[in-house]
């Protein structure tokens, strides 16, 4: 969609590459809507969590600890890195290291397997964080004209379209 400036001239859509833009123009706008929102996202994250008192943890380290609190129940490093889809293992076990050194998370073995828990602590940094995402973003959807349930198609057409980039990213590496 173009827009008028304050010359009366045209302005195509916002891309962060003109140059792929020329013959997928609204697949660029989109991908560039997704690089800030990542970005936004992570810094988001981050900062939540330094309000609910850990400065010391990431984007990924905060994922990760949500993950392996999902549901109460003990998570493989496999398991984590598969529902966040994260193919460079060594971060999700480096996090998870983290995490175990902050005392948020404790691993046990099952035979070969290790799994990991949130501990007390990582529990009510969870919860901590629960609610600042309350206090500062949940209630700002509505400003945006987005109401809480159009959430699920948006977030089923961003896992649909997560899927389309896997398979392009399958298939270039075949080339």
């Amino acid at each position: 969609m173009s827009h008028n400036n304050t010359t009366g001239t045209r302005r195509g859509p916002i891309v962060s590459s003109e140059h792929l833009s020329r013959s997928a123009e609204e697949l660029s706008e989109f991908e560039f809507g997704l690089i800030i929102a990542s970005h936004a996202f992570q810094r988001w994250m981050a900062r939540c969590m330094t309000a609910a008192g850990l400065p010391e943890l990431n984007s990924l380290d905060v994922l990760v600890l949500h993950s392996v609190n999902h549901r109460k129940r003990a998570k493989r490093q496999a398991d984590i890195c598969l529902v966040l889809n994260v193919e460079e293992t060594h971060t999700v076990s480096y996090a998870l290291k983290k995490l175990g050194k902050l005392e948020l998370v404790e691993s046990e073995r099952h035979g070969k397997e290790t799994f990991f828990r949130t501990t007390e602590k990582g529990r009510q940094a969870c919860h901590g964080y629960a609610e600042i995402r309350e206090a500062c973003l949940v209630d700002s959807l509505s400003t945006l004209g987005v109401e809480r349930k159009d959430l699920h198609h948006i977030a089923a057409s961003l896992r649909a379209i997560s899927g389309l980039y896997d398979q392009a990213a399958r298939s270039a590496a075949s080339l």
